[in-house]
């Protein structure tokens, strides 16, 4: 496999017709199709990202262990204190927490971050609350797939497209039904903040949400309202709430008793993702699955997958941990070993407030430990990540080496496609900076 792809990226990079004509025209149908950061075309690159089957299955069925690893650490901290404690949410976030969503399963739809590479995969990160770049497949298809080597590519190997926005709009409906919801074609809202960067998405989605049938628009918390029989919008009556605004934000903004809490609580709209998300979202769920003293959560198949695919984490505070069998006390680890270790904040997004062991000096790493020693933290051990090369463009075509990670996308427990992200840094973050391609697997 890997010589066909060479063989593709030689015929990118020597094909004398690409040149700034189409450059921009790549920008504009970015723009046009809604791939953006801000204002940010996200996608500088000439291919998309190529995984075998083998490959791709085999993290598949680990993210999906991993899925349901994830609603056993939720439903163990609505009865356990300890495990509960551990995780470190806020109050109101406890309290949204324990609101029954009306619906079995904890995600409707989710993502694990990983990095894969020829020796294996870890996952890194759980976003279980408002996964982004669902929709961004198809339109990536749209860009890359007008490429005379990319259609000879395809023409000329078998292959497998993931369709993840389907999925998505199967795995809210399925919710709906299963909430009791009787419409036939229930009306939709994606409700966020208005201006957010990844707002191009949301027009995505409700442009093919509606060319399925249902009625969807896009809302802002403010423009919700509750009559006690039903939530609306300017009037609309709303079936389902595409929850893509983050808790701790919303919760920041408003009490309990906002319109969409009331109606979620009486069970008057179906709301995806819950607010019970929140329990496996937080970083400290990594520090539950690696930490032993939790492996009773766990059956041995689970454990096998933890093992091999979570890195060791811990949620930082003064205490004295295992690593490597050793007992050790944790700061005094982090401190002396600061090329081993990134710290990050136990619930934030975009790479905000990460900090690479590797990538600081003394003075900077000390400064960042006493940081998390003072706010929620976590420290997780190095995963070593492996530069891949891919053709791209800016003002000439040019085959780059970066980073690249593969970020599968869940519904309801299932693997559907995966967020491709591709950057210079290795903090690989669409909202840093980085640019994202398609993903397509190969068929043995």
């Amino acid at each position: 496999m890997e010589d066909r792809i060479k063989k593709l990226d030689h015929m990118i990079v020597g094909d004398t017709t690409i040149g700034a004509a189409l450059f921009e025209e790549l920008r504009a149908a970015q723009r046009e199709l809604g791939l953006l950061q801000g204002n940010r075309p996200t996608c500088p690159f000439l291919r998309p990202h190529i995984m075998p089957r083998t490959q791709y299955e085999t993290v598949k069925r680990a993210a999906e262990t991993l899925g349901g690893v994830f609603e056993k650490v939720a439903t163990a901290a609505l009865k356990d204190e300890a495990v509960l404690a551990r995780l470190d949410l806020t109050q109101a976030e406890e309290k949204a927490a324990r609101i029954e969503p009306g619906y079995s399963g904890l995600c409707v739809s989710s993502r694990l971050d990983a990095h894969v590479n020829a020796k294996g995969f870890h996952f890194l990160e759980y976003n279980a609350e408002t996964p982004a770049g669902v929709g961004d497949q198809m339109q990536l298809e749209k860009i890359l797939f007008r490429l005379p080597a990319v259609k000879q590519f395809l023409q000329a190997n078998a292959h497998w497209l993931p369709q993840p926005h389907r999925a998505l709009l199967m795995s809210l409906l399925k919710a709906y039904r299963e909430w009791g919801g009787q419409e036939d074609k229930p009306r939709i809202a994606i409700v966020d903040w208005d201006g957010v960067p990844t707002s191009s998405e949301f027009r995505i989605l409700k442009d093919y949400f509606v060319a399925q049938g249902y009625p969807t628009l896009i809302a802002d918390p403010h423009d919700l309202e509750y009559n006690g029989d039903y939530l609306s919008v300017e009037g609309l009556r709303i079936d389902i709430v595409y929850k893509r605004v983050i808790i701790h934000e919303f919760l920041s903004k408003f009490e309990l008793d906002h319109p969409l809490v009331q109606a979620y609580r009486q069970r008057r709209v179906c709301m995806a993702n819950s607010f019970r998300t929140k329990l496996a979202h937080k970083k400290s769920s990594f520090a539950v699955l690696s930490d032993p003293a939790y492996e009773y959560l766990f059956d041995s198949g689970e454990l096998d997958v933890i093992q091999k695919h979570i890195p060791w984490t811990r949620y930082v505070k003064p205490s004295r941990t295992v690593f490597q069998g050793s007992e050790v006390d944790l700061e005094t680890l982090i401190l002396n070993e600061r090329e081993r270790f990134v710290l990050k904040p136990n619930d934030d997004y975009g790479g905000h407030g990460v900090f690479l062991g590797w990538e600081s000096d003394k003075q900077q790493w000390l400064e960042a430990v006493k940081a998390a020693l003072q706010r929620p933290y976590v420290v997780q051990e190095r995963v070593i990540l492996e530069k891949t090369s891919i053709p791209a463009y800016s003002d000439r075509v040019y085959l780059d080496e970066l980073f690249v990670d593969c970020n599968p996308f869940l519904f309801q427990n299932e693997v559907e496609g995966a967020l491709i992200r591709i950057s210079a840094s290795s903090l690989l973050n669409v909202t840093s900076g980085g640019g994202q391609t398609a993903l397509l697997v190969l068929e043995e």
